[in-house]
């Protein structure tokens, strides 16, 4: 998968609710906020590459 930008819409329990900054056209969707950096918080900016996220 190609590097992507995300920002942290909500937090709900367990999961994450992100929206693809560089390409907007593409749907929100769940994530299980274990896969997220700890530091995390809604509204954060995270950066995905090679199946890893970090805090941009």
């Amino acid at each position: 998968m190609e590097p992507a930008d995300y920002i942290v819409l909500r937090l709900d329990g367990d999961y994450a609710v992100l929206r693809r900054t560089d390409v907007p056209s593409e749907e929100d969707f769940f994530i299980a906020r274990a896969f997220l950096p700890e530091a995390a918080d809604e509204g954060s900016r995270l950066h995905y590459e090679a199946f890893v996220y970090t805090l941009a």
